[in-house]
């Protein structure tokens, strides 16, 4: 018998340890559309999973800049105050007579400006992202209520358009085109992380700081990069939310946040960094929609339960991917 006969192989089956938690997700995810199959005739219609992509298309745009933060082992508690303040900017210029394309620009510019400042902060003055993100967030909540302390509603005809504009096939079925702008910031996104030199920093960064300054990686530049496009990418979903509610509110996306950190650490982002994909975000905002769809469904739930279900998810991921940790250990 040779030596080679003796070594150990690897099962064709072994999943690596870090396709877990997205796994998992998934799993998670096919259950409950198959529960509410069982007990509701209509949620196997497939306008209910498009409604759970038209009802979270702005959440899923900032999912994706949040994903890139997390990954870096920091975190973004500014990214729902910068989605009412993008959306309450553009409702003001609007009201006021300013073309939509200009209105478009600007709020583009507002978000990763933002968060292109707490970046700088954050790696030059060495201040917790925590801290910094939550200074961020009460100064675009203020400038939310500095811009009007009332709802401001939308009448432009390109915001209406953009509202009401249908892409759907000959059995009725449609979906928005704000779910179109998702997708493609989704691919953005990933193709970013995957095929590119700041995605491989990002992960670098993530497992472990002093070992990417050791390996000579722009450190710094990567991490004021994350914010930036977090910032970005809420700036989007604030646009997206204006198209969605055809108005600007200051006391509109209020906890945001937290449903966006909810659903990157369900979708299997590890919170300390380094691991973690966009696909998995997406998987994540899923289980967060088909939650709310399930209770919506039901009638006799309170609409907190939304809250106490995502919170024992929240537990259960967190564990696991402590239990992956020890076990790479």
């Amino acid at each position: 018998m040779t030596t080679t006969s003796l070594a150990p192989t690897r099962a064709w089956w072994r999943i690596p340890q870090r396709y877990v938690p997205v796994l998992a997700t998934l799993t998670l995810l096919l259950v409950m559309y198959a529960v509410g199959v069982s007990q509701y005739r209509a949620f196997s219609n497939i306008q209910v999973v498009f409604n759970v992509f038209i009802d979270n298309g702005f959440l899923l745009v900032v999912a994706v800049g949040m994903t890139f933060v997390i990954l870096t082992g920091g975190i973004d508690l500014s990214v729902g105050s910068v989605v009412a303040m993008t959306a309450m900017m553009s409702a003001w210029l609007l009201q006021g007579g300013m073309h939509p394309a200009p209105v478009l620009l600007i709020a583009l510019l507002v978000g990763p400006t933002l968060g292109f400042g707490m970046g700088c902060v954050i790696h030059f003055f060495e201040i917790q992202p925590f801290i910094v993100t939550l200074a961020g967030m009460f100064f675009a909540r203020g400038m939310c209520t500095f811009i009007s302390k009332s709802s401001i509603p939308i009448t432009d005809p390109f915001w209406t358009s953009m509202a009401q504009e249908r892409i759907g096939d000959p059995k009725g079925n449609f979906v928005s085109t704000s779910v179109l702008i998702a997708f493609v910031v989704v691919l953005v996104g990933a193709f970013v992380l995957a095929y590119t030199r700041l995605g491989r920093n990002v992960y670098a960064l993530g497992g472990n700081q002093q070992s990417a300054l050791l390996m000579g990686l722009p450190v710094g530049r990567t991490k004021i990069a994350v914010y930036a496009i977090s910032g970005l990418c809420s700036a989007i979903g604030g646009i997206l939310l204006s198209f969605y509610t055809l108005s600007g509110a200051p006391l509109i996306a209020v906890g945001m946040e937290l449903d966006v950190i909810a659903a990157v650490v369900i979708g299997g982002t590890v919170l300390t960094g380094g691991s973690g994909y966009v696909f998995g975000t997406v998987l994540g905002v899923l289980v967060l929609g088909v939650i709310r769809t399930l209770i919506t469904f039901d009638g006799s739930l309170n609409s907190w339960w939304t809250k106490i279900v995502i919170g024992g998810l929240l537990f259960a991921f967190i564990l696991l991917q402590r239990l992956i940790g020890i076990r790479k250990k």
